[in-house]
């Protein structure tokens, strides 16, 4: 079965991190690159977060940049998001996705897979 499984979402207070994994069965991530994106409640979700599948490249979307640090290790099959300094609006289940498609990009219509999602809760 081919699947991405999101883990090490949890509770934090404002100014905390968070690590966030993704990790793949069934394929290899190797030739995927892999963004992130969020959906807070009421809102559209939205891409925060991409790595190309060389891993040579990467984006942030201004909310994040400069707090949040994408990363993959192949050997590991797995990607991470490390979170810094979050804030309340950083509230949002977090989903991971892999497109086996040239660079980045934040369409969702690029990825193949998507992970189930993991809850993301910042405050005090």
């Amino acid at each position: 079965q081919l699947q991405l499984v999101e883990s090490g979402g949890g509770l934090v207070q404002p100014g905390g991190s968070l690590r966030l994994s993704c990790a793949a069965s069934g394929f290899t991530l190797d030739y995927y690159a892999i963004g992130w994106f969020r959906q807070a409640p009421g809102k559209e979700r939205e891409g925060i977060s991409c790595i190309s599948a060389s891993g040579d490249s990467t984006s942030y979307a201004n909310s994040v940049k400069g707090r949040f640090t994408i990363s993959r290790d192949n050997a590991k099959n797995t990607v991470y998001l490390q979170m810094n300094s979050l804030k309340p609006e950083d509230t949002a289940v977090y989903y991971c996705a892999a497109g086996r498609f040239w660079g980045l990009g934040y369409l969702e219509t690029l990825y193949d897979y998507w992970g189930q999602g993991t809850q993301v809760t910042v405050s005090s």
